[in-house]
């Protein structure tokens, strides 16, 4: 079911003409001079469309540096001044709102950490009535996609119409090469919830490193998302937070260069006509692999009730391990990836566990 959200297009509330919309600043505002000057490099590259710049920085753990305060606000509205970018802060309460709003600052964004709480993200919402300005909000720490949703409806229901979501990641223990897993899923369901809603990507949180950026940057492009979030640092060696993760405008230029804009869908008949054809014989095949399935479920209930007849157990591990083992091997000579072949198998196997348990469960004959 679509989410019923009251959405105005992403054209109507920020006049850019760069592709990819792009948002980039430093992480932290750290003293006025630096803020200006990353100002001036990245308005200079013609390439940026919104300065960001963190004020308030809320941090995992005390003592470290949470952000210069209200004052980075009246640097915010002086590079605005000097170089005609929009602005965006983050927000985490509603005094920030209020403050933010006083300064002239153009954009706002909710960020992870307030995300996962609805009563900051009621009080956010709360202090923004009344007001007519865009609101970004970032997905939750933690790979929860009704939380996500809950934040974005409640700005929505505030009477926030100019709303997108960022995509930043999600925590995650297992260690990777990223800072925070893409999940690119959760992104992609939540796009398919609101069509209409522009998401906007951050590879600067999900990489946690900038050599990562370019890749992170290029797919979320590739999956039709409407811009991106860099962090970008006059000179990142001595950023006073995440300085391994932002880059210096020269370098935003020229991997911005680097990356390929493709357009979601073009007009050309022969191409849709083919297209069509091609996703034809995909709806043949699903309804094929929808069917198979049902009937691999319908022997699953057969052996279930064989086993409950008999008195034996639903999983037996070495059964397992030998379709596990087999179905690999033969995915692997189709070319098929292994990873995503494990996944499927188990949810597969899964359901089978289901189906069996319910059977066990159920009186017999009944």
């Amino acid at each position: 079911m679509k989410l019923n959200l009251k959405l105005q297009p992403i054209n109507t509330w920020l006049e850019t003409k760069n592709e990819p919309l792009l948002i980039a600043g430093p992480c932290s505002a750290e003293t006025e001079d630096q803020l200006m000057a990353t100002a001036h490099l990245l308005a200079k590259t013609g390439k940026v469309s919104v300065l960001r710049a963190g004020i308030w920085k809320p941090r995992t753990r005390p003592g470290e540096f949470e952000g210069i305060g209200s004052i980075g606000l009246t640097w915010l509205k002086r590079a605005k001044e000097e170089t005609g970018l929009p602005t965006a802060v983050e927000v985490a309460t509603a005094k920030h709102v209020e403050e933010a709003l006083a300064a002239g600052v153009d954009i706002l964004w909710v960020g992870a950490r307030s995300t996962v709480n609805p009563f900051t993200v009621q009080e956010i919402a709360d202090a923004l009535k009344g007001v007519d300005i865009p609101v970004l909000v970032k997905n939750p720490v933690n790979p929860d996609i009704q939380l996500w949703i809950g934040a974005l409806e409640r700005i929505n229901n505030a009477g926030i119409t100019k709303l997108g979501a960022i995509h930043r990641g999600f925590s995650s223990y297992e260690k990777t090469a990223f800072r925070n897993e893409p999940m690119w899923e959760l992104a992609i369901q939540l796009k398919t919830l609101a069509p209409d809603l522009p998401i906007i990507n951050d590879p600067s949180h999900i990489c946690g490193n900038r050599e990562l950026i370019q890749y992170v940057a290029q797919k979320a492009l590739d999956l039709d998302m409407q811009g991106l979030m860099i962090e970008s640092h006059l000179d990142p060696s001595v950023a006073w937070t995440d300085a391994k993760q932002q880059v210096t405008p020269a370098a935003l230029s020229e991997l911005l260069d680097l990356l390929t804009q493709r357009k979601p869908e073009i007009k050309d008949k022969d191409f849709t006509d083919k297209l069509a054809d091609l996703r034809t014989n995909i709806d043949k095949i699903d309804d094929q692999i929808i069917q198979k399935i049902a009937e691999r479920m319908q022997i699953v209930q057969k052996i279930g009730e064989y086993k409950r007849d008999n008195g034996v157990t639903i999983l037996q591990v070495n059964r397992w391990d030998q379709i596990m083992n087999k179905r690999s091997a033969f995915a692997s000579a189709l070319k098929l990836d292994l990873n995503f072949t494990g996944k499927l198998l188990e949810l597969i196997h899964s359901e089978s566990i289901r189906k069996q348990t319910d059977i066990m469960n159920d009186k017999k004959g009944a």
